[in-house]
This record gives C-alpha cells, sequence and structure tokens, in this order.
C-alpha cells in the first residue's frame, strides 16, 4: 500500500510503497478515505530529541490521527454489527477492550493501549489503517468522508469544554483560532456560552471563527485582548481556554482571567515553559488541563454533526491527495491561514 512516511525531523515525509497492516482478531482494516493533517502531527516531525519531554518519531512512522474510511476486513472476533464495506471512523488506538478504562469509554488509559499515528502503530496517512473494534463507530449516512475525518479534532473541542464546566449564559475567551480553538468554539455556543469571543494573530483565521458564529473576534497583534474583550462583555471571560500551545499562552490566560475564573489548558506545549503562579494564586483560578477524548465524546460529535447542530465545515480549507502530499504538510508548518487540511488518499 501507498503510505506517507516519516525520514527524520527537517525532511519531508516521503509517499512510498509499505507492507499493509496485518489484522487481528479484534481488529478492524479501514481503507483510508479521508483524514485530516493535525497539528500535533507538523510538530511531532520537528522533534529532534527528547529535551521537551516528547520521544522523537523514527524513521519510517506513519502519522495521521483523524481519520475514517471503509471496512474491507474484519478480525476473527469482531463484533457482528461490523461488515465489510462500512462506513466507520475510530478512536485512535488499539486495546484490550474489557479492563474497566476501555468499558467505560476511556480506552486511551488502558495499560494496554498503542497510539495511532504516533509511532506504535501506522496511522491514516495511507491506503489502509488498522483500527481496533471496540473503538469504532459508524458514520452516518448523512456525512461525507470529509466530515468524517473532523470527528476526532471536534471530539477534542468537545471533551475541552466539558473540562471547563461550562455553565449557559457565562462568557468566553478563546486564545487561538486554529483547528481545535474553533472547535471549542463551536461546542461553547452549542452549550449555552453568551459571547464566545476568539483572539487571533491572523485575520485569516479570525475571519473563520466569524464564519462560525461568534460574538467577536479580536486581533492580538493590535488590539488589547482584554480591553476589546471587555467593550463587548463588560466583564472579563468567566471561562479561558488556552488554545494555542507554545510558551506564554499559559502565563497569558492567567493574565486574563479575573478573580475566580477558570482556564482550561487544550493547547499542546511541546517545550519548557514558565508561569508566575502568584497571579494565579492570588486570583484563586482554577486551571485545568485537557487531553484527547473519550468513547462518548465521539459519540455525541457524530450525532449532532449528522442532526447539523454542529457543522464544522468552514475550518476546512483544503483536500490534498498522496501526489502533493509531503509538500503540503511541510508548507502547513509555516503556513498560518490554512486551518483543517484533509488528505484523500
Amino acid at each position: 500500500m501507498r503510505a506517507a512516511t516519516f525520514l527524520k525531523a527537517g525532511e519531508d515525509l516521503v509517499v512510498k510503497e509499505v507492507e499493509a497492516p496485518i489484522i487481528g482478531a479484534h481488529d478492524l482494516i479501514l481503507r483510508v478515505k479521508a483524514c485530516g493533517i493535525c497539528g500535533s502531527d507538523l510538530h511531532m516531525s520537528e522533534v529532534h530529541d527528547s529535551s521537551g519531554g516528547v520521544k522523537p518519531l523514527k524513521q519510517g512512522v506513519i502519522m495521521g490521527h483523524e481519520f475514517c474510511g471503509e471496512i474491507c476486513e474484519l478480525g476473527q472476533y469482531t463484533d457482528t454489527k461490523f461488515k465489510v464495506g462500512d462506513r466507520v471512523t475510530a478512536l485512535p488506538f488499539v486495546n484490550c477492550g474489557n479492563c474497566f478504562s476501555c468499558l467505560s469509554g476511556s480506552g486511551h488509559r488502558c495499560s494496554e493501549v498503542s497510539y495511532t499515528g504516533l509511532g506504535e502503530l501506522p496511522g491514516g496517512y495511507a491506503d489502509y489503517v488498522k483500527v481496533s473494534a471496540h473503538e469504532t463507530l459508524h458514520l452516518p449516512d448523512g456525512l461525507d468522508w470529509n466530515l468524517g475525518a473532523m470527528v476526532e479534532p471536534l471530539a477534542v473541542g468537545l471533551h475541552s469544554v466539558r473540562a471547563a464546566m461550562l455553565k449557559a449564559g457565562e462568557s468566553v475567551l478563546i486564545i487561538g483560532a486554529g483547528p481545535v480553538g474553533l472547535a471549542t468554539a463551536l461546542w461553547c455556543q452549542y452549550f449555552g456560552a453568551r459571547h464566545v469571543i476568539v483572539s487571533d494573530r491572523v485575520t485569516e483565521r479570525l475571519g473563520l471563527a466569524e464564519k462560525m458564529g461568534v460574538t467577536a473576534v479580536i486581533n492580538a497583534d493590535k488590539e488589547n485582548v482584554i480591553a476589546s474583550f471587555k467593550k463587548v462583555v463588560g466583564a472579563r471571560p468567566s471561562v479561558i481556554l488556552e488554545c494555542v500551545g507554545v510558551p506564554g499562552t499559559q502565563q497569558l490566560a492567567i493574565d486574563y482571567a479575573p478573580a475566580g475564573g477558570r482556564i482550561v489548558v487544550v493547547g499542546v506545549c511541546m517545550a519548557p515553559d514558565t508561569i508566575l503562579p502568584v497571579k494565579a494564586i492570588t486570583k484563586e483560578l482554577q486551571i485545568n488541563y485537557a487531553y484527547m477524548y473519550n468513547r462518548q465524546d465521539f459519540e455525541l460529535t457524530l450525532d449532532l454533526m449528522n442532526r447539523e447542530l454542529i457543522d464544522p465545515t468552514p475550518m476546512i480549507t483544503g483536500n490534498v491527495t498522496f501526489a502533493n502530499f509531503p509538500r503540503t504538510f511541510e508548507n502547513l508548518k509555516k503556513d498560518k491561514v490554512a486551518c483543517k487540511v484533509i488528505l484523500n488518499p
């Protein structure tokens, strides 16, 4: 099969023929129809050593964890609810399927888990990908392949907003209008936030946020973020979602928050960072960190997208085939205009 493989940090991915995945008794093999390019993959492909706490990728790794596809092979002991030809998506890991974590929907906490697309198992930047039948969900007929590839990033946003314990009528500031920031904006609106305001430094991404119905946007390069927020709301934000993940943004969130405010750190920062704890202490802030999602997040995302109550379409800014995938992947490391670009093998 064809796959975009990692060589080493600083070099383009290479599309070449590799071994197809070997199915296990409780697995499914999918023919990949769409796989989103995630910012985490872009960052991981640039990690040279473990100084930031993240292991560098090994040569030959196939990334890609935002995928959907068509079942083309079933393991011996897979559930009879699946058949060849079914349209599905899956949580990107393989686990035991029997422990408390797996049965409660938090299969990424399983002691036997292997992650897809991060070096342990080959990911969705390929013609085929192996998934766990325990973690596979049918795609509703109303969702096309592009929307199927959006389930994973939307589930990240949903999990993050749940971690914020958002109450209807509260005001929210989202730092960062990338895919995760825009996903959280959708969910904040759905769960009844009175004001959802997004800050970013890129005009085009702020334009996407406007298309998705947020209350207002703030260009952090040209405006004082909190002054602009207060002009709209009349107070500081009740909830702040930090969706950038670079050194300094956690401190920005602490600076922006009011006394008793709530912060959820969603952005994955892969470099050492420093904060000033005294500010968070004196404000008595609640600071949570959100990681991944659970099965219930995937299920709700699929349901609400199918009922057209959540629409991530403005986030999709491009599609790409294997022919120009390596160059597109590399360009996205510098392209601050594109949001979600999807590979269609």
